[in-house]
């Protein structure tokens, strides 16, 4: 308090606070005897680009999730970088190195080729600026291009930062950053933790706490409203939440979102749920009071998160990213977006429509209505079209229908989804270990499993026939009948496939069958009489 008072007196003030000049911690060089980081689990490439930068003479040190998880006794998935160099400079140190980014100037290092290659992250340290200082613009980073060209440090009316490329002291580098355990340096050459606002001791505390106001920090930058929910999803299961003081204007800064532009929330909301975290990142969006108003497709996958179905995919893409298994976010979204699909698809088969085309437009509108105008839309929405579209195929399992079904490149995927379906009791069972045999299978034992369908395909067409009770064709022959008429008889056989109908006295039944007529004579005389003739002949026999 007295620390508060007596900065207050001279003027400082912390940062992201308005007025004053900031205040950047005091510098902590942590040997490796106290934070205990284990080498072993620091990648050796990242390590490489270290040693690489300090060679030529830069100052270089991992940060930011990386060190946070190594003290925790993480294996981190990604390893970024910081140093003094720019990225002209960093970029001349390496052969494979590419300058990217225009709101944030950064460096991909690439090593390997392939599958197999891993990006390290460059980033130079960044002054710390108040936004007063920075240039204005109207708009956003889309409407104000020609503004925004050549201008290194700028702001839009509400205080979000658009550009943040001016070169600094670590300090100040520091400062710039969200949270405190996202603000350490760790040196893997000579193993010590540089550490400026007690991010060790938050780590200890296991306490995600904002650097400087938290409602000036959201405002320069919104999307950290969603790295606070997916920071807290993440560390959750080690006991961290997040701090008070950090956690109470989010619901309000919420709205801030909204001049985000849709490609990036678009990614953000990815990232929420394709990181390894997503039934815990959901429970944190509902504690936090924040399950609605982010983005509207993460809306709708909150609402459905305890629906079978979407409760399945989400499990199931947890498990996967924890596994170091890919994930494709069409998959996912496929999944959420299911009931829509399926409820348009049944309400147009209602309506006596065709089933493909009636199962592509109710696609198109889910299009239209869920997923707007996000980049990359294209790929994603081919890819989610044709994991939906496959799924009336599955039932199809016999002729040529298998053989190219298993040959399509997103089959896996649309099988996956089909494995879920079946999980939750929306398709049998066995249509999914059928596939699941079929995929796997020889060619003989493919045409077993043909036969197997075949049969069991004949037997579902003959439980689906209509039972009809017949008289049995070798019953009695019925007595000649008169007929109401003339009192002659006919012959009472039936026909084949003709009703009987069966007097209530158990006699023999009575046929119903026209009289032929013999060709007429000549003057009209012969009709008559033949008619008469034959009846009489019937009556006398």
């Amino acid at each position: 308090m007295i620390k508060k008072f007596i900065d207050k007196l001279l003027g400082k003030s912390t940062p992201g606070t308005a007025g004053g000049k900031p205040h950047f911690g005091k510098r902590e060089e942590v040997p490796a005897s106290v934070h205990g980081i284990n080498p072993e689990l620091v990648d050796r490439r990242a390590a490489e680009v270290v040693a690489t930068l300090k060679q030529a003479g830069y100052e270089a040190y991992i940060v930011g999730g990386a060190v946070r998880d190594l003290l925790l006794g993480l294996r981190p998935k990604d390893f970024d970088v910081a140093t003094n160099a720019t990225p002209e400079q960093v970029k001349g140190l390496f052969r494979r190195a590419f300058i990217i980014g225009k709101r944030f100037r950064i460096v991909h290092v690439v090593h390997g080729r392939g599958r197999e290659h891993e990006v390290i992250e460059v980033s130079t340290f960044r002054a710390y600026l108040d936004n007063s200082a920075a240039g204005q613009v109207s708009g956003n980073e889309k409407t104000s291009k020609a503004q925004l060209a050549g201008m290194h440090h700028a702001v839009d009316a509400s205080g979000r930062v658009l550009r943040d490329n001016v070169w600094g002291p670590q300090d100040e580098d520091a400062t710039r950053r969200d949270f405190t355990v996202n603000a350490m340096y760790y040196d893997p050459v000579s193993q010590i933790v540089v550490d400026y606002h007690k991010g060790i001791q938050d780590a200890k505390k296991k306490t995600l706490r904002m650097i400087g106001d938290p409602a000036t920090r959201y405002r320069e930058d919104p999307v950290r409203i969603i790295r606070a929910v997916r920071f807290a999803a993440k560390l959750s299961p080690l006991g961290f939440s997040i701090d008070p003081k950090s956690a109470a204007p989010l619901v309000q800064s919420q709205a801030l979102l909204a001049e985000v532009p849709q490609s990036r929330m678009f990614d953000e909301m990815l990232k929420l749920l394709q990181t390894g975290h997503a039934i815990a990142t959901i429970e944190q969006l509902k504690k936090l009071g924040m399950a609605k108003g982010i983005y509207p497709l993460l809306d709708v996958a909150v609402e459905r998160a305890d629906t079978p179905f979407v409760k399945a995919a989400l499990l199931d893409t947890d498990r996967r990213v924890n596994e170091g298994k890919p994930v494709a976010p069409s998959f996912l979204l496929a999944c959420v977006l299911w009931e829509d699909v399926r409820n348009g698809w049944q309400e147009r088969l209602a309506q006596r429509q065709h089933p493909l085309p009636a199962l592509q437009e109710a696609i198109d509108e889910v299009f239209d209505k869920r997923i707007g105008d996000v980049s990359g839309r294209g790929k994603l929405a081919a890819d989610m079209r044709e994991i939906w579209v496959m799924q009336p195929r599955f039932e199809k399992r016999v002729g040529n229908t298998p053989f190219g079904m298993v040959m399509q490149p997103r089959f896996r995927a649309g099988f996956d989804f089909m494995r879920l379906r079946a999980d939750v009791g929306e398709v049998e069972e066995a249509l999914a270990e059928w596939w699941q045999d079929f995929q796997s299978a020889d060619d003989e034992r493919r045409d077993d499993l043909m036969d197997q369908a075949k049969e069991e395909q004949k037997a579902r067409q003959k439980s689906q026939q209509p039972v009809v009770k017949r008289v049995p064709r070798n019953s009695p022959a019925p007595r000649p009948a008169p007929t109401p008429a003339t009192g002659a008889t006919v012959d009472a056989a039936p026909a084949d496939g003709e009703d009987v109908e069966l007097p209530p006295d158990g006699s023999a039944p009575k046929k119903r069958r026209r009289r032929r007529r013999k060709p007429g004579g000549a003057g009209g005389a012969g009709s008559g009489g033949g008619s008469e003739g034959a009846a009489s002949a019937t009556a006398g026999d």
